[in-house]
């Protein structure tokens, strides 16, 4: 946007706002050319993020076999949804039958998947939870507040815990309560 557009938007807002004998539910504020001007609200970082994710679930809907709308939409294809995201994990959880289990650095690589981490996963839920109910209205039938969701969000965390606490093991009791 050159500088003279955004001058001339800025004074059309300014005018419109502080204009008093003005109608201002059915007008859009006028740049000095007699151009209406729609001033979007800038969205802050959570409301981009809950936008995205809303609009990679859709698409995940879409493209679907066979393709599903939200109002078919259940837990279980939110559950597929979670372990189709963890292809773009960067979280590596080795099983106990692993050789590098309880290594925080292993010489090798080792057949474990990577995985998201249980913060993405319970922010990206409740992300999806929020932007459910504020795009389809019932609470009752979100799927991601479904307690197949909860439990595996929570098997999922303390999977991860379990592994970070063999990792990483608290020099004192403490540590574990206040993150130290």
């Amino acid at each position: 946007m050159s500088a003279a557009v955004a001058a001339a938007a800025a004074a059309a807002i300014s005018g419109y706002h502080n204009s008093s004998n003005r109608d201002h539910t059915d007008q859009l504020p006028l740049t000095p050319q007699g151009v209406q001007v729609c001033v979007l609200p800038t969205l802050n970082r959570y409301e981009n993020q809950k936008r995205g994710d809303w609009n990679s679930f859709r698409e995940y809907l879409k493209n679907h076999n066979p393709p599903l709308t939200l109002s078919l939409c259940n837990g279980e294809h939110v559950l597929e949804f979670l372990h189709y995201l963890d292809q773009f994990g960067k979280t590596k959880v080795h099983a106990q039958t692993c050789a590098y289990f309880g290594n925080s650095y292993p010489p090798g690589p080792c057949p474990c998947p990577l995985k998201q981490s249980w913060g993405s996963l319970d922010g990206l839920i409740g992300r999806l939870h929020a932007a459910f109910e504020e795009n389809i209205g019932s609470s009752e039938m979100n799927p991601f507040g479904v307690g197949a969701v909860t439990l595996y969000l929570r098997e999922v965390r303390d999977v991860q815990a379990k592994v970070r606490e063999l990792l990483f093991p608290a020099r004192f009791p403490h540590e574990y309560l206040y993150g130290e």
